[in-house]
């Protein structure tokens, strides 16, 4: 129940924040998820795919 009620959390405060990865993608945070290998991943607007939370640079204040 602990992971279930972090990953929400988690939802609450990312989805919709503008995000800037190491790589240069750049956008808005659509969904999170977790993932069994890597934790949490998350999607962004406008791009394909799922990236590892740790490869965030920036998230909008």
């Amino acid at each position: 129940m602990n992971i279930l009620r972090e990953l929400h959390e988690a939802e609450t405060e990312l989805v919709g924040k503008a995000v800037v990865l190491t790589d240069g993608k750049a956008g808005t945070i659509d969904r999170v998820f977790l993932d069994d290998q890597h934790g949490l991943r998350i999607s962004v607007a406008g791009h394909e795919g799922r990236w590892p939370i740790s490869t965030v640079k920036h998230i909008e204040g």
